[in-house]
């Protein structure tokens, strides 16, 4: 039965109507509508504050004609009309050209909601050509209770375009209501009579339409917990497909005996407990799907090698995908340091990059195919057409987030029998975003540090309250290479017009904050072709060898590049965030990120944990010339005050704007928390994966629960739940 939350908008709206608002928003159905809900709430009575208006931003407001004034123009034939509006304090200014009829309904003393984008001229604020709707003046013709009724009731404000107004949403919306059928709930009746929620109509009728501010404060929590049972939903329904299907058990042997017994140290207790979940997934018959989580340098390579031991021991083999060449590089060196020579001879570990040459390439293919490479090592060029496994039966898949779960699908789908999926993520993750985000795996996490890491000392470096400290960074990375020691030099882009483009990787997830901020630095960034000669030329650094390392080389030079760094035959490294994960040279000392403000918060901790790695004290020194008080700074301190990478994911997920926070790039923009709060709907979340799971617990097809399976195929389709697993 088809849901009348399916039906087309052009059904219900004409084809006019529809268009405009697929053209403004992609909304194809009625249910797309209804799921537009408004961003905030005006009453005729109250007026905005113009004060609070930001020129360039568009704008919705309420406020009230004060003067209307025609001028003719000076240079040229025709009128200008000056509308100059309050909200009892400020003065904005509407300009309309050549249409003096607006003098009309223009009139001193209306009110209304006008719509534009904020400019100025001569020092006035002003919105030019605006759209707006005036309140119809008979309304409110009495006073008495009445009057205040309509003052005070709440005046739904949707997100809009230039195209399309927030009133014109709303009489979109208003159609839609008047006429809509029951529709059925997918949130089952006894899980919202437990938690007081409304119906789903009636939750559409109160968020869009209310009477007063209990009515929209009531619906939008049942619509919040609706998302987050949907989500919750999609999630264990996934889980529970995952598990129905056969996976080959793999056991323990000499492989890994062998392998443990001549580790040159002692494995932590984290280490040892997520070893022993690990294994227990592995010899069972259903796939392992499994997250670890740890802190940078905490041994989750490790532990990951030790499951492809597991795997090896039957003569299966596994596929260890990297997000860029140079950690994937770095991994089959030193895992075959790690192995030792006669074990690596038998398991023959093998690399798979984009930039191999042809030779290379068969030769490597060939090893992976026949069976005889039991660990493949690769970036992306791993999901190829060309690349046949013999028995794949173990995945892992390095900084889960730079990739996205149809690339894990991919790789998964490369065995005869699916195989089982270890994640790897140096990005600690929140409890409600693990919930969230990565609600179909198991959670393992790696806390603890190897004995023996010395803590990283971190200082911020404010270039607006102290630019002569600019030198002092060279000089005190000069003192660090004086005790033989080395240090990479972190820069956000290649040159003026090239932000880091590693061929071989993924583009940073926005989520993470890494794009340029509205509150970063106004100006050009520091980049690998402007440092590069400066810091050769500086008198800290006179006679030292420093190189630059990007996207842009090849395989074979940054290679060769990450190779001399690791001999010691290259001092200072210039480098875009291409080192950003997993590369380990134990000799480092200092990290110098210029232009820290433009990075995320776990990419300045990622980066943060490059040095310090050999037994050395690590100096993090983040170079920024933002203002005190802004986000960007807020960022780069929070950073420099701890080194819990789980306390700044908490952090980091509170100083996002929320629309960062699981992203932007959902299908069609359909799935997107509306209303839901990741960051401060722990709670709710909880509750909601609880209720799912009492749902699907006995019924996981649900066929008891039509309503919700009809749902599920609505909102989140397969592209959506891609996004789900994407950090």
């Amino acid at each position: 039965m088809t849901s009348p939350l399916d039906a087309k908008l052009s059904s219900a709206l004409g084809d006019r109507s529809a268009n405009s608002l697929k053209k403004a928003f992609g909304m194809l159905t009625v249910g797309d509508l209804l799921t537009h809900y408004p961003r905030r709430y005006a009453r005729r009575g109250e007026l905005t504050a113009l004060s609070e208006l930001v020129v360039g931003e568009s704008v919705t407001i309420v406020a009230e004609v004060i003067e209307v004034v025609e001028r003719s123009m000076r240079e040229r034939k025709g009128t200008i009309l000056e509308v100059r509006i309050t909200d009892g304090k400020g003065i904005l200014v509407l300009t309309f050209f050549n249409q003096v009829w607006r003098k009309n309904e223009l009139t001193p003393g209306a009110r209304g909601i006008f719509a534009g984008k904020v400019g100025e001229y001569r020092g006035v604020r002003q919105l030019a050509h605006p759209d707006y709707e005036l309140f119809e003046a008979g309304d409110a013709r009495d006073a008495g209770p009445e009057a205040t009724k309509w003052a005070m009731q709440p005046i739904p404000i949707y997100p809009a375009t230039s195209t399309v107004a927030s009133w014109q949403i709303a009489k979109a919306l208003g159609v839609v209501l008047d006429t809509l059928p029951p529709v059925d709930d997918p949130v089952p009746h006894n899980v919202r009579v437990d938690r007081e929620l409304l119906d789903l109509g009636q939750a559409y009728q109160f968020i869009h339409r209310p009477e007063n501010d209990g009515q929209w404060r009531r619906a939008r929590d049942t619509l919040r917990f609706h998302e987050a049972f949907l989500l919750q939903a999609a999630l264990l329904q996934r889980r529970a497909a995952l598990r129905e299907q056969p996976a080959t058990p793999r056991r323990p042997g000499a492989e890994l005996a062998g392998f443990d017994a001549q580790l040159p140290w002692k494995l932590t207790d984290d280490q040892v407990l997520v070893g022993d979940e690990i294994a227990r997934d592995l010899a069972s018959d259903a796939p392992m799907n499994r997250l670890v989580q740890g802190e940078v340098g905490s041994g989750k390579t490790l532990v990951a090698v030790r499951a492809m031991l597991t795997v090896a021991e039957s003569g299966g083999q596994s596929a260890l995908l990297a997000p860029t060449e140079v950690l994937a590089a770095q991994h089959v060196r030193s895992i075959v340091h790690t192995l030792g020579p006669d074990r690596a001879a038998r398991l023959r570990p093998v690399l798979l990059t984009g930039q191999l040459s042809q030779p290379e390439r068969r030769k490597a293919l060939l090893a992976i195919a026949s069976g005889a490479s039991r660990i493949v090592i690769g970036t992306h060029a791993l999901l190829g057409d060309t690349v046949q496994f013999a028995d794949l039966g173990l995945v892992v898949v390095d900084e889960q987030h730079r990739f996205g779960v149809e690339q894990r699908e991919t790789l998964r789908r490369k065995g005869a029998v699916p195989p089982h999926v270890l994640v790897l993520t140096a990005t600690p993750i929140p409890r409600t975003v693990a919930m969230t985000v990565f609600g179909d795996l198991d959670v393992s996490t790696i806390a603890m540090l190897p004995a023996g890491r010395i803590p990283i000392v971190s200082h911020v470096v404010p270039l607006a309250d102290k630019p002569g400290w600019w030198n002092r960074v060279w000089a005190r990375l000069g003192e660090e290479l004086e005790q033989g020691r080395q240090g990479f030099v972190v820069v956000p882009a290649i040159d003026a017009a090239t932000p880091e483009d590693d061929p071989d990787a993924l583009a940073d997830d926005p989520a993470d904050g890494s794009a340029d901020h509205a509150d970063a630095v106004a100006r050009p960034p520091a980049t690998v072709a402007e440092l590069t000669p400066l810091l050769r030329s500086h008198p800290a650094l006179a006679g030292r060898r420093v190189e630059p390392l990007h996207g842009r080389m090849s395989t074979d030079e940054k290679d060769a590049t990450m190779q001399a760094f690791a001999r010691g035959e290259i001092d200072v490294l210039v480098a875009t965030t291409v080192i950003e994960v997993g590369v380990d040279v134990p000799n480092a000392s200092t990290m110098v990120v210029a232009d820290a403000d433009r990075f995320g918060v776990s990419q300045l901790h990622q980066l943060r944990g490059r040095v310090g790695r050999g037994g050395v004290p690590g100096l993090c020194l983040f170079v920024t010339a933002a203002q005190q008080g802004s986000l960007a700074r807020e960022r780069v301190e929070a950073v420099a005050a701890t080194l819990d990478g789980f306390e700044l994911a908490q952090v980091d997920l509170e100083l996002r704007r929320e629309g960062d926070v699981l992203g932007a790039n959902q299908s069609g923009g359909r799935s997107s928390l509306r209303l839901l709060r990741v960051a401060t709907d722990g709670d709710l979340i909880l509750d909601a994966r609880e209720a799912a799971a009492g749902v699907l617990g006995g019924d996981a097809a649900l066929r008891e629960h039509p309503a919700l399976k009809a749902a599920l195929a609505r909102r989140l389709d397969e592209s959506a739940r891609d996004f789900l697993a994407k950090n």
